[in-house]
């Protein structure tokens, strides 16, 4: 464990908690999802260490051991802050993994960073293209009003939101894919969360347009999603998320929840370790 200062404010720095587990392997980043933190990747670090990958997790800031500031909750911010990772540790010739919201900061840095460092990418349930549904996006699968409702129920009652939605986030048809135990564990990483933090990043989430990032993520791209994703509907979100890909390929899970990398570990895994050994040197294109 170590600490990235990934801020350096005239009042205050904002460091980041990140796990590497070092070695000689290509590097894989993964970027978990809300309102969770690093340890939500515990079914996969363990795979893809073994594998022969160095793995390094982080907590997003305002999340899990990160530092939690006021401010800096947009995705110009949050993807500054994977940049300061990934520089700070060196890494070139990397793969990230971004789960849910994990899968903007993924969209952003490669959009405004470039590729220079990045050998491919996943979206895993991604929040990408563009949540909001209005007029100029009518896929959008938030509504205004749902929005506004998820937020005043985080705002006036936070544990019994993070209760239903950590139901909603494992389950597929009404029916809980995971074991209690596994629900709790991720209840009780939502209680390292810091509500304004978790406020600003659901606005975030649920209001960056992503449409014109997409395009520009030009190395080899993975989609996973589950067909019966109600947090983040594969019709909406993944489907969209790979056909403006210009380097995709898909995987949809079938019965897979929101919560993929637990629920359905074991085929994620088999997908994500499957793509990374993949040799992209013969060309690109589907």
């Amino acid at each position: 464990m170590t600490m990235i200062t990934a801020y350096r404010g005239p009042l205050r720095s904002t460091d980041l908690h990140v796990d590497d587990s070092g070695g000689d392997g290509r590097p894989v980043v993964l970027i978990h999802g809300w309102p969770l933190h690093s340890d939500s990747w515990a079914h996969q670090v363990d795979a893809l260490r073994d594998a022969g990958y160095r793995v390094i997790t982080y907590d997003r800031r305002g999340f899990g051991r990160s530092d939690k500031p006021l401010i800096g909750y947009t995705y110009e911010s949050l993807s500054d802050d994977l940049s300061a990772v990934l520089e700070e540790l060196d890494l070139t010739d990397v793969t990230l993994v971004g789960f849910s919201m994990g899968g903007g900061e993924v969209a952003a840095y490669c959009a405004r960073k470039g590729v220079e460092r990045i050998r491919s990418v996943v979206f895993a349930s991604s929040v990408t293209p563009f949540m909001s549904a209005r007029k100029d996006n009518p896929e959008g699968p938030l509504g205004k009003l749902e929005a506004a409702r998820m937020a005043a129920s985080l705002t006036t009652d936070q544990d019994a939101f993070f209760e239903q939605f950590m139901t909603d986030v494992f389950s597929a048809d009404g029916e809980l894919q995971v074991t209690e135990q596994e629900r709790q564990e991720a209840l009780s990483m939502c209680g390292d969360a810091d509500k304004p933090a978790t406020l600003a990043c659901m606005a975030a989430f649920g209001g960056t347009d992503f449409r014109e990032d997409l395009p520009k993520v030009t190395v080899p791209s993975l989609v996973i999603h589950g067909d019966s994703d109600a947090t983040v509907p594969f019709e909406g979100s993944g489907k969209r998320t790979y056909e403006l890909l210009p380097d995709g390929r898909l995987h949809v899970i079938a019965g897979g929840p929101h919560g993929i990398p637990v629920s359905h570990a074991d085929e994620f895994n088999a997908v994500l370790l499957e793509f990374l050994e993949q040799d992209f040197a013969d060309g690109r294109g589907r």
